[in-house]
This record gives structure tokens, C-alpha cells and sequence, in this order.
């Protein structure tokens, strides 16, 4: 796939294109700064923008304000952001109405390079992926609502893990379970937490997320 890289460390910017070349993607654009990075992915129309949230200009969330414009401008182009730290609230603005082909990763992932490069695949394919610590950090938060507190632990484990955007078929390797399990556990869940399931992977993201960032 076309990819435009957005970071400003230096270091972390040649690794991710080093990382993201071997394993044969094009890399066809690379850049330190969000004003850039928004010139960039409209010239190169990329298939995913991987990009740090805070970067130059103003060294806040820029690169994150960058994602959600190209977004806007080409809801087709994925984005992967990565950060130093948990946000949640900026996971619920990348997600926004348009939550397919959008990731959000801690950066110390990067050193994982097969679960970083499938977690790009993911994205790039339409799906959704957001770092375990950013669902952990959402879950502490929403534990004092009554429905969450009636999940069984497995339901919980099982949460987690849809909420990070992982298929039903990557839950049932995970936890050594059944895919049909997985569906009855989703199912249960979706129940108790009051949430719509839906038929689209994206789609139950969002509606998980939402819960727990309320």
C-alpha cells in the first residue's frame, strides 16, 4: 500500500519507514510537521497516514487535527495516529461518525514489528484498532456504571478486546474459546451495556467506545 508518514523525531521517523518498506509497502511520503502532512496527503492521495499527534507547528495535538482533516477531505484515506500517551478523548474524535480504517496506537507498539505492521494491515483494510492501554484507560473510567459492573470476567476480556477492534476470530485464538462463544459473549454484552450489534466490526467499535467514554 501508499503510505505518507507524519513525525517528528527523527529517530522513530526512518525506523517507521525502514519497518513499513520491509514489509513491502511504499513509503511515498515523509514529513515532521502537520501543515505538511496535510499538503502531502493531498498530492500523494495515500492509502493510510501514519502520524504522531503532537508535532509542530504548535507541538499540541496537531498531527491528530491533521488525521481528522484529511479524513474530512478523503473519508477513503486510513489513518493510524500514535502518541506517547493515553487519551481518551482523542480516540473518540479519530473515531468520530466515520469509524472504519482508523487506528490509534501508543508508540511503544512500534516495537512489536508483526503486531504493529498487522495492526497497520487492519487499518488500511477498513478496520478499527485502538492500543490496549487507551481501552483499559476508558474501561477504569466507566466501571462505576451498573451494567458494566455485571460482566462475568470472561465478558470483560472479551469487551476489551472488541473494543480494541479485534475480529471475533482474533478474540477466540486470543482467549483459547470458540468463535461461536465469542458471538454468545458479544451478544450477552451487547445486552446488558444497552448497545445496538451491529453487523460491521467498525461498527460495534464505535458503539463500545461510546459507552465507555460517556
Amino acid at each position: 500500500m501508499r503510505i505518507v508518514i507524519a513525525e517528528d523525531e527523527a529517530l522513530l521517523r526512518e525506523g517507521l519507514v525502514l519497518l513499513l518498506e520491509s514489509a513491502g509497502h511504499q513509503v511515498v511520503g515523509v514529513c515532521g510537521d502537520a501543515d505538511t502532512l496535510v499538503e502531502l496527503a493531498a498530492a500523494e492521495t495515500p492509502d493510510l497516514v501514519v502520524t504522531d499527534i503532537r508535532m509542530p507547528p504548535d507541538h499540541t495535538e496537531d498531527g491528530l487535527r491533521a488525521a481528522i482533516a484529511i479524513r474530512s477531505a478523503r473519508p477513503s484515506t486510513a489513518v493510524l495516529v500514535l502518541s506517547q500517551y493515553v487519551h481518551r478523548q482523542y480516540a473518540r474524535e479519530l473515531l468520530g461518525e466515520q469509524p472504519a480504517g482508523v487506528g490509534y496506537l501508543l508508540k511503544q507498539r512500534v516495537a512489536d514489528a508483526a503486531a504493529f505492521c498487522r495492526d497497520v494491515r487492519i487499518v488500511a483494510e477498513g478496520g478499527t484498532v485502538l492500543d490496549p492501554e487507551v481501552v483499559s484507560a476508558m474501561l477504569n473510567r466507566a466501571r462505576s456504571h451498573t451494567a458494566l459492573t455485571r460482566l462475568t470476567p470472561r465478558q470483560g476480556e472479551v469487551l476489551a478486546l472488541i473494543a480494541e477492534g479485534r475480529t471475533n476470530a482474533a478474540i477466540a485464538r486470543r482467549l483459547a474459546i470458540t468463535e461461536k462463544a465469542v458471538v454468545q459473549h458479544a451478544s450477552r454484552i451487547y445486552d446488558l451495556l444497552g448497545l445496538a450489534a451491529g453487523g460491521e466490526d467498525h461498527r460495534r467499535v464505535l458503539a463500545v467506545v461510546r459507552y465507555l467514554s460517556r
